[in-house]
């Protein structure tokens, strides 16, 4: 099993980071949606609707998908021998980056159902700061990957 994921470790690096992509592009989105969701739609109105398709769509059909395969490609690499030394630093510290934004983007996910739900109780400010974990989660990552810190 190691000698194919070796022999694939080029395509599994490239899969990686085109789900990564398309994970974070939902990520950094959805809050910003929410945010006009919340300051600019009423609830139960054409809009509110609108807005909730547009959520729930971004999340099931771009998001879900994207993290599940952004995990199942790290795990890949993960598993590819040579590629990550558990003795150093930088796998921890993306792995608990990793953690912390697919938590984030459960958390996400739960916020989508309080609109769906009319039971949204945020403000567009607290969207917008919510907004910022992933970035500097994607700094973590980055960083860790490419300084390997």
């Amino acid at each position: 099993m190691s000698d194919l994921l070796a022999d694939f470790y080029p395509w599994t690096k490239a899969l990686h980071i085109i789900s990564v992509i398309t994970w974070m592009a939902g990520i950094f989105y959805l809050p910003r949606l929410f945010v006009y969701h919340t300051e600019s739609v009423e609830t139960g109105s054409e809009t509110d609707a609108l807005f909730q398709t547009m959520e729930r769509k971004l999340l099931r059909l771009i998001m879900n998908p994207a993290m599940t395969a952004t995990w199942i490609f790290g795990l890949m690499l993960v598993f590819t021998p040579g590629i990550v030394d558990w003795s150093e630093i930088w796998p921890w510290t993306k792995a608990v980056a990793v953690i912390v934004m697919t938590y984030f983007h459960h958390w996400l996910a739960l916020r989508w159902k309080n609109f769906r739900d009319g039971n949204n109780t945020r403000s567009g400010r607290q969207y917008r700061l919510m907004n910022e974990v992933p970035t500097v989660l994607l700094l973590v990552i980055v960083f860790s990957v490419v300084l390997k810190f």
